[in-house]
């Protein structure tokens, strides 16, 4: 069986079941673990399916579509910035997680950590529900195009909480204006979680170092931590660094 008919068969029992584990799937397919594992690579970076740990699950819509797709753009290069995200994360730690794509890769490297983590992405909130991890929902009007909850009641609910940590994305960055979004929505979760946080981490690919959107919104000081990837021009990094910031990549 070639991949395009396993393809076919793999969205097939996926839009039947809405979500499957690879035993399971090699098992439906006769074929091995290792050969459905790397075909929901690849179909999760056409944004045709969500990885799960252990498996994948339907997208439900096009909306889905469109936030897999997002999450799937420089798909290795957020994965390497998430994987050392979650070296900051320790046991009993309580962190914030916005909406993100970059942030929502963070799923699979923390789902066996014994965190609570608080968000208003509801991909987030899908990819760990089966984890070890405690999950509070942001409360508040719903954004069918982002897949969060957005909004003064949002807002509302993150300030009630202390978290010892807090992992945000962003469009853009600059040396020269800061941070920039691509709305005011997303904008205010970033910097209502930010405030309340011990500590924020940046996460952002370096296709987006120097780069401005629509709305600047916020200093550099809002976070603590640049998270990046290490494709980043060693030159750049290094003026960052030089205007106080700290970079990991």
């Amino acid at each position: 069986m070639n991949f395009q008919v396993r393809k076919q068969q793999i969205l097939r029992i996926l839009i039947e079941r809405g979500a499957a584990n690879i035993p399971e799937l090699a098992d439906l397919l006769n074929t091995s673990a290792m050969t459905v594992r790397r075909d929901l690579v690849q179909l999760a970076a056409q944004g045709l399916l969500y990885r799960t740990r252990g498996g994948a699950m339907k997208i439900g819509g096009e909306t889905d579509f469109r936030f897999a797709n997002k999450a799937a753009i420089n798909a290795d290069r957020k994965d390497y910035i998430c994987q050392l995200a979650a070296r900051e994360i320790q046991d009993g730690d309580v962190i914030f997680m916005d909406c993100g794509s970059t942030v929502f890769r963070l799923c699979p490297f923390i789902c066996g950590k014994r965190i609570t983590v608080v968000t208003n992405s509801l991909p987030v909130v899908a990819e760990l529900m089966n984890s070890d991890v405690t999950l509070n929902l942001v409360g508040g009007e719903v954004d069918k195009g982002r897949l969060a909850i957005h909004g003064l009641m949002a807002e509302e609910h993150i300030a009630r909480y202390r978290a010892n940590r807090a992992f945000i994305g962003v469009d853009g960055i600059s040396l020269a204006t800061g941070l920039s979004a691509n709305s005011e929505r997303e904008a205010s979760t970033a910097l209502a979680m930010a405030r309340q946080a011990d500590k924020t981490y940046l996460l952002c690919d370096s296709s987006k170092l120097e780069m401005g959107k629509y709305l600047y919104f916020a200093p550099l000081t809002l976070f603590n931590v640049l998270i990046t990837d290490n494709h980043a021009d060693p030159v750049l990094i290094e003026k960052y660094r030089q205007a106080g910031v700290s970079v990991r990549n």
